[in-house]
């Protein structure tokens, strides 16, 4: 696990084993999360997303508590996955960092709780796998306009984006701050300090 210039984020590059049947990989290593967060992730959800070239689904996220941390990978074709931080009184927020996430690298992406995720298929057919530490609820979902200025993610210029109704409609980082929907910096520290006070694990691998 490499971690991102934004705290609580991470990019996971696997080791590929290949021969001439084809190929293997650990796709996700929970073992290897605990020992970054200091806590074992608990797995409430798997969704799978499948889009066309130029979908643009984000800036995504939950309110804290208990948020969703999010591992993504992409099982076919090739997504640009991008961890936004949201998190108000961050040293890095309005920052935002891009990983390309494909069928070839098989690169996965984890961002803990009060991160804002958003993502560009690149290809037709992209999938893209989440495996989520929280059920998805309407009622404490939030979005930031993933095409909002003052966010300035750079997107492929060469596509153009397709957003649903909602994502759309969503407000600038600047207007859902003002709004009082973002995550607070210090709320999300205190957040991960008790899920590691309650992990009876703290965080030690489990035994094989």
């Amino acid at each position: 696990m490499d971690p991102l210039g934004i705290q609580g984020a991470w990019s996971v590059t696997p080791r590929i084993h290949t021969d001439d049947r084809g190929s293997f990989l650990e796709w996700f290593r929970p073992n290897d999360l605990a020992v970054a967060l200091g806590y074992r992730l608990d797995i409430a959800q798997a969704n799978c997303s499948v889009s066309r070239r130029g979908v643009l689904r984000g800036v995504h996220f939950a309110d804290i508590p208990p948020g969703q941390a999010k591992y993504i990978s992409c099982l076919h074709g090739a997504i640009l996955d991008v961890v936004v931080d949201i998190r108000v009184g961050s040293p890095t927020y309005a920052r935002w960092e891009a990983v390309r996430l494909d069928d070839v690298n098989r690169r996965s992406v984890f961002l803990a709780e009060g991160l804002g995720h958003a993502f560009m298929a690149l290809t037709d057919q992209a999938t893209a796998l989440y495996l989520c530490s929280t059920p998805y609820a309407p009622g404490r979902e939030h979005g930031v306009h993933p095409l909002d200025p003052g966010l300035g993610i750079a997107w492929p210029p060469d596509l153009e984006p397709v957003l649903s109704a909602k994502d759309a409609a969503a407000p600038s980082l600047e207007q859902a701050r003002v709004a009082g929907i973002l995550p607070d910096y210090a709320s999300c520290l205190g957040y991960a300090a008790q899920l590691q006070e309650h992990d009876p694990t703290g965080g030690q691998p489990a035994p094989a």
